[in-house]
């Protein structure tokens, strides 16, 4: 119990990220290099996050009727199974784009799952002084692994190749899954929120949407995170190819992009971890969105060459932690944790539910649209070429400027709604009296005032 146990966990997670890590930086060029296309590396993330999306009021129920630890290690070993079978189809030579998109959905089913139960069982080990030191360790966990990930993966491809990295990450998987054997992860007491949601598997499945539509700080601040996530993964979908379109293919060039916004966010991670956020958890969420898209996605489109690019992923993915930990930690102190699981995987869904027509239309929108008008002589050339210059890249660096200033709008429009900005003092924590939640004038269904 308490920060000890997290810790075990956390190492746990922190050696299996970086071996999945390692195979999705490999995969990633694997697909490029047999494609040339930005359209297939933009399928297979949306292929993952489909599924998951549309699994997760189900998988929220389920977490909640379970044992969070069992539906973390089940979730560890699916992902583990996944990577097995990629590794027989590639060593057979009969490995197909196609294959990752069968993957990337079973990965997605599963994922469904993970984050839920792991969030909620955060939530019983620790005190709420901790959530955002422990959500900002999260982070860190996840940026950590990308720092490693593509200088591990350059250098072992040459002498052990793709297989021999996908049996790292498949070793990897069981210190994950051998790190929840020694932690004890309690049930939850069962509070008047989960006695109110219980019932049939479809009532328990829908309840996480009556819930946070019936709090409209919650609603509103996942409602920043699905116009945000809109617009940034219309660039971030085409991050790979937009940089090796730009350098000729140059594995370095990415790798190093790759490893500078890993080291972004493993700063950010210890930052968030060490400092605990702000005072009020939404400035980290509202200012962090806007500082996100002007320090790191708008230059990103802007940039032409390594130097901008290191600069831009490193302030970006630092702020990233920020961003994340601070929602997180609101979430869990106004959320009770027995029904954290439904409302969690709710949560999630609406945060990413566009993101995924983001992912869908991104690819070939870069192939035929962005990237033919923005050659020599094309159509948005006179309007944008000035600042992304032009050729190849220059299209999909013209996605990433536009999706910025689009994340620019969604924090400041968090700003300009009071349930939204002021989302903490509006709803009372989940084991506070129940008075707070009579007074609060948002928390039940069609009010609260906009600014």
């Amino acid at each position: 119990m308490g920060m000890r146990a997290f810790v075990i966990i956390w190492t746990g997670q922190i050696i299996s990220l970086l071996g999945t890590a390692i195979t999705q930086f490999g995969l990633t060029i694997w697909a490029y290099q047999k494609t040339g296309q930005a359209t297939p590396l933009a399928l297979v993330a949306f292929c993952f996050t489909f599924p998951l999306i549309v699994i997760s009021p189900l998988a929220g129920a389920l977490v909640d009727r379970s044992n969070r630890k069992l539906m973390m290690m089940i979730s560890d070993l699916a992902s583990g199974v996944v990577t097995i079978v990629q590794l027989l189809l590639l060593v057979s030579g009969q490995l197909q784009i196609w294959h990752l998109y069968v993957t990337a959905a079973i990965s997605g089913t599963f994922q469904a799952f993970q984050w839920p139960a792991f969030s909620a069982g955060i939530t019983l080990l620790l005190p709420k002084g901790q959530y955002g030191r422990a959500n900002g360790m999260m982070e860190l966990a996840g940026s950590a692994s990308n720092i490693f990930a593509p200088v591990l993966a350059g250098a072992l491809l040459g002498p052990i190749g793709l297989p021999g990295i996908m049996i790292i990450d498949i070793i990897s998987f069981t210190f994950a899954i051998g790190a929840l054997l020694f932690i004890h992860v309690p049930q939850p007491v069962i509070t008047e929120a989960g006695r109110s949601g219980q019932g049939s598997i479809w009532k328990e499945s829908v309840y996480g949407f009556r819930y946070i539509v019936q709090r409209r700080s919650l609603l509103g601040l996942q409602l920043v995170f699905m116009l945000g996530n809109l617009f940034t993964a219309f660039g971030f979908a085409v991050l790979a190819p937009m940089i090796l379109a730009r350098t000729d293919s140059n594995i370095l060039v990415f790798g190093t992009v790759e490893s500078a916004a890993a080291m972004g966010g493993v700063v950010g991670g210890l930052a968030m971890s060490a400092w605990g956020g702000t005072k009020r958890k939404v400035h980290g969420v509202l200012m962090g969105w806007i500082l996100f898209s002007v320090l790191g996605h708008i230059p990103m489109g802007l940039g032409r060459g390594l130097p901008v690019w290191v600069v831009a992923s490193f302030l970006g993915m630092f702020l990233s932690p920020i961003i994340n930990a601070s929602n997180q930690a609101i979430w869990q102190a106004k959320v009770a944790p027995d029904v954290q699981g439904r409302v969690f995987a709710v949560r999630r869904m609406i945060a990413w539910s566009l993101s995924t027509l983001s992912l869908l239309v991104a690819g070939p929108m870069a192939d035929h649209v962005f990237e033919p008008a923005m050659r020599a002589g094309g159509k948005l050339v006179p309007v944008f070429g000035g600042l992304t210059g032009t050729g190849p890249g220059a299209g999909m660096g013209l996605m990433f400027l536009l999706g910025g200033l689009g994340g620019v709008l969604a924090g400041l429009g968090g700003y300009l709604v009071r349930v939204v900005r002021d989302s903490e003092a509006i709803l009372p924590d989940y084991d506070m009296p129940a008075e707070g939640a009579a007074a609060d004038p948002s928390a039940s269904l069609g009010t609260g005032v906009p600014a």
